[in-house]
């Protein structure tokens, strides 16, 4: 049973997967970047996850577009343009086989630098790209569970919580403040007490037909959000972007999770309260209409956006 929304079922091909550092392939256990590396000094880069189903990497235009506006946000240079970075995601996923049910992270760093200083002028080497492809499915489970936690999403002139970047400590606080309490996953507030997202997905409530999410404002610019809102305004859901508070959310009748590795992942309790349907039927049409929507993805034929550039 899921215990959280990246809980994947085991498999031992990953002992033996080769994983990309600047082009070159590297064995599980032989792939290291420096200490110097302003990613594990810092924090200082920005990251993707990536989907790949049924030979294809799902939505890969938006995902990049968030990549190279990220970079582009933090003053940093990629230094290969979005043909080339694909070509390294296309040669890693080749060479282990890959085809379906895969998830990739793909993290860029500043590069190394020749000190410990967190200035860039001190960066001595061309940005550090990695791309760890990995065999994953997610695991079913009866709904997560969610404890409200007292860590917020900041306000954009601290830390834009937009940007998909390294430094997560914020989150990585308010998921251990959810664990302690028991919980799968932490549901975070905005810094005017309005519920804003989880911890390392997005929330959505189901209220009387309608379903609601945050205003965006102080949560990442998601993908797999984004396209949820696409479903409903294509399919006659009524979906409001908008202010809310933990009244509202203990009162909903659904509740809902995305992400571009589960999908849709059903809430079954938030703060010890139950939700009264955690399967319930518009997140169930929701979660249909996503699983459609990746393969229709999928079989798009368009050139250079297959595994192995089919």
């Amino acid at each position: 049973m899921a215990t959280g929304t990246h809980d994947y079922e085991q498999d031992p091909r990953n002992a033996g997967i080769l994983i990309s550092i600047n082009g070159e392939l590297f064995p599980r256990d032989e792939a290291k970047v420096s200490v110097f590396d302003s990613g594990f000094m810092l924090g200082d880069g920005v990251w993707e996850g990536l989907r790949l189903h049924r030979g294809r990497l799902l939505f890969l235009d938006a995902h990049l577009e968030r990549l190279y506006e990220g970079a582009k946000a933090i003053d940093m240079d990629i230094g290969l343009d979005p043909g080339a970075l694909l070509a390294r995601i296309e040669a890693v996923l080749a060479a282990n086989g890959m085809t379906t049910d895969v998830h990739i992270r793909l993290m860029v760093t500043r590069g190394v630098k020749s000190t410990p200083y967190q200035h860039p002028r001190v960066t001595i080497t061309p940005p550090t790209v990695v791309i760890i492809p990995e065999h994953k499915v997610a695991v079913a489970g009866a709904g997560l569970r969610l404890a409200t936690v007292y860590v917020r999403r900041g306000a954009p002139d601290v830390q834009d919580p937009r940007l998909n970047s390294h430094s997560k400590l914020n989150c990585i606080l308010a998921c251990i403040q959810a664990d302690k309490a028991g919980a799968d996953e932490a549901l975070m507030l905005d810094p005017h007490g309005f519920v804003a997202t989880c911890n390392s997905t997005h929330f959505f409530i189901v209220r009387k037909g309608e379903v609601w999410t945050s205003s965006g404002r102080y949560c990442l610019a998601g993908i797999t959000r984004a396209n949820v809102l696409a479903l409903c305004r294509d399919n006659g859901i009524v979906a409001l972007e908008k202010d809310f508070s933990l009244i509202d959310v203990h009162g909903a009748d659904e509740a809902f999770a995305t992400g571009t590795f589960a999908g849709l992942i059903p809430i079954s309790e938030i703060d010890g309260r139950k939700i009264t349907a955690p399967h319930g039927p518009v997140t169930a049409r929701l979660q249909a209409l996503y699983r459609d929507l990746c393969d229709r993805d999928a079989d798009r034929g368009d050139a250079g956006r297959r595994a192995g550039g089919e």
